[in-house]
């Protein structure tokens, strides 16, 4: 290895005791070369000099034990297809139970006689004695070693021991090995990426010290501080990755700044009143707030990148309107980008009828249409003749072009790709961007997800809204919940009622939606009509379903989450969700959402079923005491942490390898106010930006694409 880029750019298959199949294991986890490994930090750390005699362990203890295996074995539970696998490990001072739920698979890991340390939380059995429950787990000696590799066992025992999440065939305890000797490959010198003068100012390790004392912690170490991911080591890597994002960031929303759209949007008295002639109700303060920053932006010559964000039913729809009217009366033309094509359907009836009495044409386009409907669409597009688009992803299909395309409105964006939503913006010359999500996202998340985006908020509701009443019921209730239902349907009011599932699982024992549906249909609303919308449905059918419950011929509509972000109903006045245990708080949030976007008091009812989890507890706690999505959101953040809070890597969010969204917040805000004022000091050497700028392309080059 001849230098320090050399050596941690080697291919992972080159370290020795890797080899072809664990370098291919590797590569599926997106480890390709040894930095990455080096980068890969411990998922926690045990002072394997201290082990905790079996004898001496007290419930509520965390602690790490170290035995022989007794006896392992699998049983079954009175649920279906449930398996627990049990082991009992003894030492000289006792013996302890594990309990493993749903991971039969174990009982091909652990041998009897085998030697194997757990760590974890000790709990009391309820038949008597102390037991693990889903501890984690090693096998000690899982493979001989012998001649050189007596000397490499050092780091698996007597010490702190690093302890890392098995990859494939990667054994943690192979996994330790490799990390070993890919240190021991280092050179002496090794390039830093942070600025010297920064990284003294802080007061951190170089990089070659902090990628050994991170992996192979000396005994003065603070094993609290490790696992927090607080050691000067850790805290170092974390720092530098953040550090680079975000003067990536920073220097992709300064070219940004520096763009000029070919575009000119004014605002005068004509354009004013022509806002006022299609306004239907008197904006919020929120919403006029809102508008006011996304005027200024559209005014400017650099193109706008903002996110609206706004809980569910507080009136996003008309502040993207009024937005549109304003570019569209500047001569030129918007396009509405919907996740859905009911939901692009909603947008395009009710935009067509707000801007009925304008001189503006307004467009649909989407999947489904037949190719002569397309064609009539691409052309008007094309010759200007249509001003307003509304669809789905079918706009950005290459046969799709505007004669000149002012401002792109992406509704719901985190469900689309940022592939998607880039192709969109290519085809006008530096159109503005709006983005809009009902999902309220916590400022950490804001700050890295969507950092090069300027940000509006709209917190409250439009005249006329009630907040919605919730209620949270043990399924021993449902009668008297169907009750309620009934009494709401007697108003003539519609309601909802939701399940986690389509069909019977024999793996998880819930109601399945196909199977209620005609439940109720026969039993508890004989006299009403029943509808039905679940994923596995063919679209025309589901829109077919949902289309008779926005006109009222349905009352009832029981449905898996595909109404999750679905039409705006202002009748319906119940939500019932059935098993709101299985549900995430963000997605309850949602089909909360659903109801109480009239003026009628609505009511949502979440309907569980016991045992509930301390998770599952928490969450419906939460949707009990408070609609306020924003604070909703900075919960689930706590209860799921980042990497779920979007459900999907295109969502926009960084894949960070050291750092945690979550735990390390201060962190990134150290590293952003660090990164700002390096960029406007002379110390930001071209060299030095170029290196940072390239890693923060190869990896987060995408983010924020609006």
């Amino acid at each position: 290895m001849t230098g320090s880029a050399d050596a941690l750019h080697t291919s992972l298959q080159f370290i020795k005791g890797v080899g072809p199949r664990r370098a291919e294991a590797l590569a599926e986890a997106g480890l390709l070369v040894l930095e990455d490994l080096l980068l890969r930090l411990p998922i926690r750390y045990e002072d394997r000099s201290r082990f905790q005699p079996i004898g001496g362990v007290r419930p509520g203890e965390t602690v790490s034990v170290a035995g022989q295996v007794l006896s392992s074995g699998v049983r079954s539970t009175r649920r279906r297809g449930f398996l627990v696998f049990e082991m009992l490990l003894e030492d000289d001072t006792g013996h302890i139970r594990a309990v493993f739920f749903n991971q039969a698979f174990l009982k091909g890991v652990f041998e009897v006689n085998q030697h194997a340390i757990l760590f974890g939380k000790v709990e009391r059995r309820p038949s008597g004695g102390l037991q693990f429950t889903n501890p984690q787990y090693e096998i000690v000696d899982d493979e001989s070693t012998s001649g050189v590799e007596k000397t490499i066992e050092l780091i698996h025992t007597g010490r702190i021991v690093p302890v890392y999440e098995r990859v494939g065939p990667v054994t943690p305890k192979m996994f330790r090995r490799i990390v070993h000797t890919g240190l021991a490959g280092l050179p002496d010198a090794t390039d830093d990426p942070l600025p010297e003068h920064l990284r003294r100012e802080l007061g951190l390790p170089e990089r070659r010290q902090a990628l050994f004392d991170a992996h192979f912690p000396g005994s003065s170490e603070s094993l609290e501080q490790l696992n927090q991911f607080r050691s000067p080591a850790q805290r170092r890597l974390i720092f530098e990755e953040f550090f680079a994002f975000q003067v990536g960031l920073a220097v992709k929303r300064k070219e940004n700044d520096t763009r000029q759209k070919p575009l000119t949007i004014r605002v005068d008295d004509r354009i004013r009143l022509a806002a006022l002639d299609v306004l239907p109700f008197r904006l919020t303060d929120g919403q006029r707030q809102a508008l006011k920053e996304i005027v200024v932006d559209l005014q400017r010559p650099q193109p706008m990148n903002r996110l609206l964000q706004g809980d569910v039913g507080s009136g996003k729809t008309i502040v993207a309107l009024l937005a549109a009217l304003v570019t569209m009366e500047n001569g030129f033309q918007v396009a509405v980008m919907s996740p859905t094509e009911l939901l692009a359907e909603q947008h395009f009836l009710t935009l067509s009828r707000l801007l009925a009495n304008t001189r503006f044409s307004v467009v649909r386009l989407t999947g489904t249409m037949g190719a002569s409907s397309k064609r009539t669409a691409w052309d008007e597009l094309a010759t200007g003749k249509t001003h307003l688009a509304v669809g789905t992803h079918a706009l950005v299909q290459e046969a799709v072009s505007f004669k000149s395309l002012g401002l792109i409105i992406i509704d719901e964006q985190h469900r689309f790709g940022v592939v998607q939503r880039a192709t969109l913006r290519e085809k006008g010359l530096d159109p503005d961007v709006l983005v809009m999500t009902a999902t309220p996202i916590p400022r950490t998340l804001a700050l890295t997800a969507y950092g090069d985006l300027d940000t509006s908020v709209i917190r409250d509701l439009p005249p006329g809204r009630q907040p919605v009443t919730t209620t949270v019921r043990p399924e021993t209730h449902r009668e008297e919940a169907y009750r309620f239902v009934e009494s709401e349907v007697a108003k003539g009011r519609q309601a909802y009622v939701v399940f986690p599932l389509v069909e019977e699982s024999s793996k998880v024992d819930l109601n399945a939606a196909t199977e209620m549906a005609e439940h109720l249909r026969s039993t508890a609303f004989t006299d009403r009509r029943v509808g039905l919308v679940h994923g596995r449905m063919k679209t025309a059918e589901r829109d077919a379903v949902m289309r008779a419950f926005v006109d009222h011929d349905v009352d009832i509509l029981v449905a898996t989450t595909v109404i999750e972000v679905g039409v705006d109903v202002p009748n319906a006045s119940v939500m019932l969700v059935e098993h709101a245990e299985r549900f995430g708080l963000a997605q309850l949030h949602q089909l909360r959402g659903r109801v109480g976007r009239g003026v009628y008091q609505s009511h949502c009812v979440l309907m569980y079923r016991h045992p509930l989890s301390d998770l599952a507890r928490a969450r419906l706690g939460a949707l009990a005491e408070t609609t306020d999505g924003f604070e909703l959101s900075e919960r689930d953040l706590q209860l799921r942490g980042p990497g779920d809070f979007f459900g999907t890597r295109q969502s926009g969010l960084p894949t960070l390898r050291v750092g945690d969204l979550l735990r390390d917040q201060r962190i990134m805000e150290e590293a952003r106010r660090a990164a700002h004022a390096w960029l406007q000091s002379s110390s930001a050497t071209h060299d030095l930006l170029q290196d940072v700028k390239r890693g923060w392309a190869e990896r987060f080059g995408l983010v924020g694409v609006g």
